[in-house]
């Protein structure tokens, strides 16, 4: 896999994040994760993957939009993306990087406009079509917030080398969902590019897409 010049030290960078953050860790969970979760073998061989930049990332998908009809990677040929995976019941992670990618969007200004913010939710169970309608909006009039079955998301999710679960809190009857969380930035033909670590700001994501887009020419 080849990563564009403008973008390899900030994957040095995202690396190096990841083990001061994570005493050493090979893998990042947001920031709502519970207490008591555990850090599975799964896990760290998704997040291994994709650090290593040996396994493919990504690939061809189709799930449903917030208005029921089914979008394709392919529907977006043409235009670079920006990948999301979480869900609405996120009580910080998701919203602060989904409040960046938009914010990031809006200071490329021109060149933001040919940008595609894209949300894939991670529970589908209870994020129904108009919670994902309210939901999207809120951060960008452009998102495209998509959900599948359970083994769908799965699927697409494996392929960006992100995990999940579901995880109970003691005491509590409302599961939340551990994950990584990560922006990922694919090309105008859909293949992967890079990716952004949980709380990157509005302005550095700015400067390395347009880095990566200058670059792609």
């Amino acid at each position: 896999m080849v990563v564009p010049a403008a973008l390899s030290s900030w994957r040095s960078l995202a690396l190096l994040a990841v083990l001061l953050i994570g005493g050493g860790a090979t893998f990042i969970y947001s920031r709502d994760k519970p207490a008591e979760s555990t850090r599975r073998p799964d896990a760290a061989r998704l997040m291994n993957d994709l650090m290593s930049g040996k396994a493919q990332v990504g690939g061809p998908f189709t799930l449903e939009d917030q208005f029921g009809k089914r979008r394709s990677l392919a529907d977006f040929r043409g235009k670079p993306v920006l990948l999301y995976f979480g869900y609405t019941f996120c009580p910080d992670v998701c919203p602060t990087d989904l409040a960046a990618m938009a914010q990031a969007i809006r200071t490329l200004d021109a060149a933001g406009k040919v940008l595609q913010p894209i949300f894939i939710t991670l529970d589908p169970e209870r994020d129904t079509r108009e919670i994902l309608r309210n939901y999207a909006v809120a951060f960008h009039p452009r998102f495209v917030a998509l959900r599948g079955s359970e083994g769908e998301v799965r699927r697409v999710a494996t392929a960006y080398k992100v995990y999940f679960e579901k995880v109970r809190p003691p005491g509590s009857s409302v599961y939340l969902i551990d994950h990584m969380a990560f922006v990922f930035l694919l090309d105008r033909d859909g293949q992967y590019i890079a990716f952004f670590p949980p709380g990157t700001t509005a302005e550095r994501m700015a400067v390395m897409v347009g880095e990566a887009l200058a670059h792609a020419g």
